[in-house]
């Protein structure tokens, strides 16, 4: 955990810097297929130092993280397993050493790909789940690539805009409530609408 907390700190440093924007960028990209942090609280500090510039970083962070997405399917797809079947040594890399990425959580993924894949990138993009785990199983398992393109950019969009929406509109009075709350509340959201959609299969 206190390397966890020094990587955070690391990051947050980035916003008092004339390299703030790069730094967001390449830990968007990064977070999505290997690194720990999520961009969420540099994109907050940044904002809360710009706001005028709040939709131009969620745009940033989203291109980035769509295009690290891309990196983690490719690793997955390529450099996941032997020709044999049997995981690589990046593969048992990431198992030992990505905070969330187990074994376990892997298979289980694969599980619930089979029925629910849209919604599933879409419930990681857009939530605290590891997004790196399903952008390297969506790889590893041969998700559909514009799906999950589009699923990408619909849920990590969704999330940074959301984020600096709120930071534009309401300022730093509102940086308390994203801290505590933010996380709960993308989750019931995605709940309630992937509930939605059940509701309107099954009456259609």
């Amino acid at each position: 955990m206190k390397i966890l907390r020094r990587l955070y700190d690391w990051v947050l440093h980035w916003a008092e810097t004339p390299y703030g924007g790069i730094a967001l960028f390449l830990l968007a990209f990064a977070e999505s297929s290997f690194f720990p942090i999520p961009p969420d609280p540099l994109l907050i500090a940044l904002i809360l130092g710009a706001t005028a510039k709040a939709f131009k970083y969620a745009a940033a962070c989203t291109i980035a993280s769509v295009a690290g997405a891309l990196l983690g399917y490719v690793i997955g797809h390529f450099l996941w397993w032997t020709p044999s079947g049997e995981f690589t040594g990046i593969a048992n890399f990431f198992f030992a050493n990505v905070p969330g990425f187990t074994v376990e959580a892997f298979y289980n993924v694969q599980e619930m790909y089979k029925e629910h894949d849209f919604w599933i990138i879409f419930t990681a993009g857009f939530t605290p789940i590891p997004y790196k785990l399903i952008t390297i199983s969506s790889g590893a398992f041969n998700i559909n690539m514009p799906m999950f393109i589009i699923a990408s950019f619909v849920s990590r969009g969704a999330r940074f805009f959301l984020v600096a929406f709120l930071i534009w509109k309401f300022g730093p009075q509102i940086k308390s409530f994203i801290d505590k709350y933010f996380n709960l509340l993308a989750i019931a959201f995605t709940v309630l609408l992937i509930g939605g959609f059940a509701v309107i299969k099954l009456v259609l």
